[in-house]
């Protein structure tokens, strides 16, 4: 080969290295984009986004093993049973991604009521999201208390 072709492969696989980042990156600022639609959802009760955002498999648990479907947290969030005040999530890590799925960990202080009682927590909350022809939709979520 002469230095011409050279070039022109070594330049190829740069445009592909290239391209597979900027998916990537846009994939990850969509994925973000989801985790806080996410907290407005809740905060809001949005139940439009909610149907949206979460997977109809979800699995949602909370920090005292309570363990919700898709449904049921629509559902406690229309009837009033479960009100968020205040979602934080700070030191947002995702930890593992690809086109399909990805993790996401979080530290997380959420402020509300559950059936009236007034709740505080400073929780580490892990995420599984997965990507569907809707978007990034929560597959699974489980919290424990800090």
């Amino acid at each position: 080969m002469d230095f011409s072709n050279n070039m022109k492969i070594v330049l190829a696989i740069w445009l592909m290295f290239f391209g597979l980042v900027v998916v990537a990156q846009a994939d990850s600022v969509s994925l973000k984009d989801a985790l806080s639609k996410l907290d407005r959802s809740l905060l809001n009760k949005d139940q439009q986004a909610l149907e949206k955002l979460l997977h109809k498999n979800l699995s949602y648990g909370h920090s005292n093993g309570w363990v919700q479907t898709k449904k049921d947290v629509i559902d406690d969030l229309k009837s009033g049973k479960m009100i968020y005040n205040k979602i934080e999530s700070s030191s947002v890590m995702i930890v593992a991604q690809n086109k399909n799925w990805a993790t996401v960990r979080t530290n997380t202080n959420a402020e509300g009521e559950i059936d009236h009682k007034p709740f505080q927590l400073k929780l580490h909350v892990l995420q599984v999201w997965i990507h569907t022809k809707q978007g990034w939709q929560l597959f699974a979520r489980q919290s424990t208390k800090l």
